[in-house]
């Protein structure tokens, strides 16, 4: 316990408080001997991110029942599950992979903000395959990942106040019964307009 803590840079008093609040699994045993590895370390360090970015230990003990009893992260931060997109499951190794250096603790953290990561028992489930893909492209673009997250973090903010203009838009002028089939119109305008932007912004940038 004492070296798991050093390694931490915490004390082992607070390392014994972690684990009295369930912060971190507990220790494998052999005969009277605890042995911590990495995967402790890994939650430490993603506690101490996640203190940094605001959450309280009450939220992160919320966010590790999530983690233990399978449920999704989205629930526990009130995000809800998608509707369209399709979660993709993946091993530890495996998200590694995708993002080759990329996967520290705070990243790992500002996706659990966003509501993009959620475990369930040994893996990890990433909210939509085509957000997956597109920040593993990125990335491999040489784009750092903690900018993609910052990125999407803001693109959130801007899909939000679009969700509300068409939702508004269309409970004003539609029965609720349509407003699943006319959801794909107002998809349709934000890409249209953002193709256009995107036209507008790249015209005349350097090659």
């Amino acid at each position: 316990m004492a070296e798991l803590a050093e390694a931490a840079g915490i004390t082992v008093r607070t390392l014994r408080f972690y684990r009295e609040r369930g912060l971190i699994p507990p220790p494998r045993r052999e005969g009277r001997i605890a042995w911590y590895d990495e995967r402790h370390l890994a939650r430490l360090r993603t506690i101490a991110a996640l203190l940094e970015r605001g959450h309280t230990l009450t939220g992160i003990a919320d966010l590790t029942t999530a983690f233990e009893s399978g449920r999704d992260v989205g629930e526990v931060l009130e995000l809800g599950p998608p509707t369209e997109e399709e979660p993709v499951r993946l091993t530890p190794e495996e998200l590694a992979d995708r993002f080759a250096g990329e996967v520290t603790p705070e990243n790992l953290a500002a996706a659990l903000d966003l509501g993009y990561l959620a475990t369930d028992g040994e893996d990890i489930v990433h909210v939509s395959r085509r957000l997956l893909d597109v920040s593993a492209a990125l990335v491999r673009e040489g784009v750092p990942l903690a900018e993609v997250l910052k990125a999407g973090a803001r693109v959130r903010e801007h899909a939000d106040a679009l969700a509300a203009l068409f939702a508004e838009l269309l409970t004003a002028h539609a029965e609720e019964a349509d407003l699943q089939r006319l959801r794909p119109l107002a998809k349709s305008v934000v890409e249209a307009e953002l193709s256009m932007a995107l036209d507008r912004r790249l015209r005349g940038a350097p090659g």
